[in-house]
């Protein structure tokens, strides 16, 4: 990771993206901590690509290992992102379903074991044919290797330093409707924070304070950052 910059590595995150939605892999999985724009790189290649809104779906927050079955079954065919869904990597059903909708068989048939009810609409098994991006705030090391080893992966874990070169990069899209010297003088503010923990999130509110307060502006936004 060490020897590809930042903003290669966002890069490379279209690219593999692109191979999703084409078909050329079933599956990615994007690593890093939250708020520096993994989700939003990921929608916008979708956006820019053929992919009819039909034709894919995202899914934030908690699911438990049954809610991923239906949801696959119900989306089967379809580019299913997976933004936040943390929960599913710590279950261990949901884990084994996801090997096998990872896998890069031609064939890959997902089974519910369980008993069901009577009156369940959902089969036992069927054969997914659908393609999972999903997006996790986990460090990449914390993740199940086999599930890793399934899929095309992207680590955008960074450092301070990383994170401010990245900002910087994007610095044009972020508010555009602010002057360029109002950003520029918030993005200096967080570079000389001993604080580590910022997002893009940072950037914006500490931008939305200087640009509100001509004096105290930045007493106000240390006391944002560090509290």
């Amino acid at each position: 990771m060490a020897n590809f910059g930042i903003n290669q590595r966002f890069e490379f995150l279209k690219n593999l993206t692109n191979m999703v939605i084409c078909e050329i892999s079933p599956s990615l999985i994007i690593t890093g901590e939250g708020g520096l724009g993994k989700t939003y790189s990921v929608l916008e290649t979708i956006g820019e690509s053929f992919l009819e809104k039909s034709g894919w779906v995202q899914f934030k927050g908690f699911s438990t290992a049954r809610g991923l079955y239906n949801t696959l079954f119900d989306n089967n065919g379809k580019l299913i992102v997976f933004d936040d869904c943390d929960s599913i990597l710590e279950d261990k059903v949901a884990l084994n379903i996801l090997k096998s909708a990872l896998d890069s068989y031609d064939t890959r048939t997902i089974s519910w074991m369980s008993k069901m009810n009577k009156s369940d609409e959902y089969p036992n098994q069927f054969n997914f044919t659908g393609r999972i991006i999903f997006i996790s705030n986990k460090a990449k090391s914390s993740i199940d290797q086999a599930i890793l080893s399934r899929s095309l992966t992207v680590d955008l874990s960074m450092t301070k330093e990383e994170k401010i070169e990245r900002m910087s990069h994007i610095l044009e899209n972020i508010l555009p409707s602010y002057p360029v010297n109002v950003k520029k003088d918030a993005l200096d503010f967080l570079s000389s924070e001993k604080s580590d923990n910022l997002t893009i999130r940072s950037l914006i509110a500490v931008s939305k304070i200087r640009m509100t307060f001509q004096e105290g502006w930045r007493d106000m936004a240390s006391y944002m950052i560090n509290s």
